[in-house]
Parts: C-alpha cells; sequence; structure tokens
C-alpha cells in the first residue's frame, strides 16, 4: 500500500513538472510491437510519440545492403506467415500505406539426403501426397486447423485466459501440449512428415523434449495451409515503413536517434510502454519499479541466440533437388531425430556441429532484392546465449550437403553474432532474436506472472514488446494487447 501510494505521489510530482501534458501515450522502441501499439492509441484520437534509439524504425524489420552494391538484405526477420495473418496487422491494410507482399510457389521446403523434398504446400492434400504411409494420418490431422485457421491465429496470439473458441483450443491443446518429439514419432510413420514436422517445430528454439514445443510445428504447418509464406517487396524494411506511415497519417509522433536510458529522459505523459527487453525494462524505470518487480525481471531467460549469414550470389542455390526453389523458406537438418539432437545440443549450451538451418531465398521471387542474374541468400543457425562462436564452416558445410556447388556461388558475405545481433537491437538479448525462451516456464508468464503481462506495479507504465505474450515474431499482437490494457485502465 505504501509503495503504491508512493509511485502515485511520486508520478504526480514528475507530471507537474511540465506545464502542460501533451502525450497521452510515449513508447520506448519502434519495432513492430510498438508501432502497433501507437497506431491503435491513435487511431482512438490519442497524442502519442514513440521514441526510438536508432536513426529508422522498424526493429527487426530492417534491410541493408550488406554485401555488395545491389544486394538488399534482411537483417532479422525475412518471412512473415505471422505478419500476413496476423489478427491485428490485418485490420490495419498496410497494403493502402505502401506494403506489396509476394508469394512463393511454397512455403518450406525440406531436403533429405535421399535427394527428396517435402514441399509444404497451400494444399493440404498436395502436401500430403509427399509423405507416403503417412497421407491420411497428415490430412486428418492438419485439415481442421487449416478449416479454422482464423480461430487458430486469433486465440494461439492471445493471452492465457481470452480464447473465443474454447472447444476448438482445447482440442488443439490436445496435441499442442505433447513434447514436439514425442508427438511426431507417435502420430507419424515414415521419416519425411517427421522431418517436415520437425523443421516446424525448430522455430520454438526449443529442445524437442519439453512440454508445448509440438505446439509451434503444428501452427507453422497450419499457416503453410492458409497462405504460401510471404515476404516484402523491397525487404522486411517495407513492413515497418508502412506500419510508420499508418502511424503518422493518425497523428503520430516519432523521434529517432534519442537513446533512452534513465526514466527522467522522458517528457512528460499519461501512459509509457516499453517496447524493449525485460533487461532494459528495469534499468530505465528502476526508480519508478519495486525492487520485488524489477528482480523477477533480471531473471527472465531469454535462451539460445543466433548466428546469421547473409550472402551475394551469382545464381540461384544449387539445391541438389531442383523443387528447393519453389520455397520462400528451406529447412536444413535432415531427420527428426537429427534436428532433435542439435536443438536439445544448443539448449545445453553447446555450439551445434551440423547445426539446423533456416534459409531464405528471397530474390528468387522479389528480383529488386539483387542485381539481374545474381541472388541473396539468408541463414542462420541457433547457438547457445552469448555465443561467441563463427558458425560461418558449419553453416556452409550443412548448406553444401542439400546444395553441392554451393561455396562456388559466394560473391560476397556478411556475418551477425550473438554480440552483433544485440548491438544492432539491444531487446536481442545475447543474440535471442525471438523475446526469450518461450518453454512452459515462460509461455503464458512472460515476462513475470502478472494477471496482465503487460502491466507493471506502477499503473502508468507497460510493456509490449516480445518478451510479453504471445512471444516472437513480426506479427504486432503483444503491442496490440498491450494498447488495449491501456486504454482500459489508463486512457479510456
Amino acid at each position: 500500500m505504501f509503495w503504491d501510494c508512493y509511485l502515485f505521489l511520486s508520478l504526480i510530482v514528475y507530471n507537474s513538472m511540465s506545464s502542460y501534458q501533451k502525450y497521452d501515450a510515449v513508447i520506448i522502441g519502434s519495432g513492430p510491437n510498438g508501432l502497433s501499439a501507437g497506431i491503435f492509441l491513435a487511431q482512438k484520437g490519442k497524442n502519442v510519440l514513440i521514441i526510438e534509439a536508432s536513426s529508422t524504425v522498424g526493429g527487426g524489420t530492417g534491410t541493408k545492403q550488406l554485401t555488395l552494391e545491389g544486394f538488399q538484405h534482411d537483417v532479422c526477420s525475412a518471412v512473415h506467415p505471422m505478419g500476413y495473418l496476423s489478427p491485428y496487422m490485418r485490420t490495419l491494410r498496410l497494403e493502402e500505406y505502401g506494403l506489396e507482399w509476394i508469394f512463393p510457389n511454397a512455403s518450406v521446403a525440406h531436403p533429405l539426403d535421399t535427394g527428396e523434398v517435402i514441399l509444404l504446400k497451400k494444399s493440404v492434400e498436395e502436401t500430403a501426397e509427399q509423405l507416403g504411409a503417412d497421407k491420411d494420418r497428415y490430412i486428418r490431422l492438419m485439415q481442421p486447423l487449416a478449416k479454422h485457421i482464423d480461430w487458430l491465429m486469433e486465440d494461439s496470439m492471445r493471452p492465457l485466459g481470452m480464447v473465443k473458441h474454447p472447444f476448438f483450443m482445447a482440442q488443439f491443446g490436445l496435441k499442442a501440449l505433447w513434447p514436439a518429439q514425442t508427438f511426431a514419432n507417435f502420430y507419424f510413420k515414415e521419416e519425411k512428415a517427421k522431418a517436415l514436422f520437425a523443421g516446424c517445430a525448430a522455430h520454438s528454439i526449443l529442445p524437442f523434449d519439453k512440454f508445448f514445443t509440438a505446439a509451434l510445428g503444428l501452427v507453422f504447418l497450419a499457416t503453410g495451409h492458409a497462405v504460401n509464406w510471404p515476404i516484402a517487396k523491397g525487404g522486411s524494411t517495407a513492413i515497418a515503413a508502412a506500419m510508420r506511415k499508418c502511424f503518422e497519417a493518425h497523428g503520430g509522433e516519432i523521434q529517432l536517434n534519442q537513446k533512452i536510458t534513465d526514466f527522467g529522459q522522458l517528457p512528460a505523459a499519461r501512459s509509457y510502454i516499453f517496447d524493449t527487453d525485460p533487461f532494459q525494462l528495469a534499468s530505465i524505470a528502476s526508480k519508478q519499479l519495486p525492487d520485488s518487480y524489477t528482480n523477477q525481471l533480471r531473471k527472465f531467460n531469454f535462451g539460445p541466440g543466433v548466428f546469421k549469414i547473409d550472402y551475394a550470389l551469382s545464381a540461384p542455390i544449387p539445391w541438389k533437388n531442383k523443387a528447393a526453389l519453389e520455397a520462400s523458406t528451406v529447412h536444413l537438418g535432415g531427420t527428426l531425430a537429427e534436428i532433435a539432437y542439435d536443438e536439445k545440443q544448443v539448449w545445453e549450451g553447446h555450439n551445434p556441429t551440423k547445426p539446423y538451418i533456416l534459409m531464405a531465398q528471397q530474390s528468387q521471387f522479389d528480383p529488386s532484392r539483387s542485381p539481374q542474374g545474381k541472388h541473396t541468400g539468408w541463414a542462420y543457425c541457433h547457438v547457445p546465449n552469448g555465443s561467441k562462436a563463427d558458425m560461418t564452416e558449419v553453416i556452409e558445410n550443412q548448406i553444401e550437403r542439400f546444395a553441392p556447388g554451393f561455396k562456388q556461388t559466394i560473391l560476397g558475405k556478411y556475418t551477425m553474432g550473438t554480440a552483433d545481433f544485440q548491438a544492432y537491437n539491444p531487446n536481442y538479448f545475447g543474440g535471442a532474436v525471438t523475446g526469450g525462451a518461450a518453454d512452459i516456464t515462460q509461455l503464458f508468464t512472460r515476462p513475470v506472472a502478472r494477471l496482465d503481462p503487460y502491466s507493471t506495479p506502477n499503473s502508468q507504465i507497460f510493456i509490449c514488446s516480445a518478451s510479453t505474450p504471445p512471444g516472437g515474431g513480426v506479427h504486432g499482437m503483444n503491442g496490440y494487447f498491450a494498447a488495449q490494457s491501456v486504454w482500459k485502465n489508463v486512457l479510456s
């Protein structure tokens, strides 16, 4: 009680320092979640300021000329099924603000050492046709999720307790709570279906023996049956540019190149929304929040990081099976057992020797990414948080395994280790690009356990980053729900 009174009085004093309280909300950070929160409140007619430390908005949705002249590379996020299917971002009609989506022929290609490539296609039946004895099992599993993809997106991307379709989600949950390896081995009989599922489940960046790792495998497969995973024309930065235009069109204000290290740097406002990781929130607002809460923030588990390479290439990636060129994303890692072993090693603090690799080939579908006749490649693997290892050789050896001659196509390359990612965006602590581990201890209670995960003990301070539900990804849902909390509790 004493602490609440103290905070209330201190904020009255702080706000009284300004003779005119200009802002209803100040948002620290302009990633997709900060922009989403800003758009929601600006559309409500509120005066909103976004403060960004960088010279550009967008956080992980950045595109730069990293290698050679004329080659445009996505610095972090590259392929965006969640962005396209996001229940909130779809309402923004970002196409009216210049965003153009490009759709490949398939979402995922998963090569095997046999020379076969399993393609995740929009059609459940066409995908299942590739899976041999698991054809009917796959259809029975995925058709209900594909049919109700809107329900799945709406409810799987909500905080706990806000489900709108409880019966459907209960049926999904009975499968989703399984460890991914247990689920795949129980449900499928042959390696092709198991491998396709494993490649999608590994987006969780968790070992496959943890509960709820089946969830992300199922969700990503389902998104592939809703839309062929799209890329943004011109680069992921186009998403941020469109969101900025939408925000400013509704009267929002942005200040760039303003790094906030102390709460006292912020202008007076009725509310403050942090699109930052928990550590930064604890540091910046240490005097405005109780020690008990900031201590919990500092215990947040970020999980593994990533090591990424951007390539300028002389030709398309020479996949052993050319069918792999049909997909925007290629999952490299071989079998379920191999991928499960690799993700377990990373979780336990070991750098992988045959890593699971996420690879994107954007220029295959977007000629604006590279000079005529040339191509870009984007590849990353998971590594322990804060790893200092140079994974270039092991990544390229793994690509060569499925694309012999790849090394001969390399014209230039640009590597980013865990420290580079954190320098690019401080939210990526130790190279963790998804906002923190989404294991059972943090899946529903991120960054700390609260009925309203976007709120803090200070009634004017909120958090909206990927470290809140529903976690990482360019979907803006964290910002949307955080802004709803601000609207309900402060601004309405």
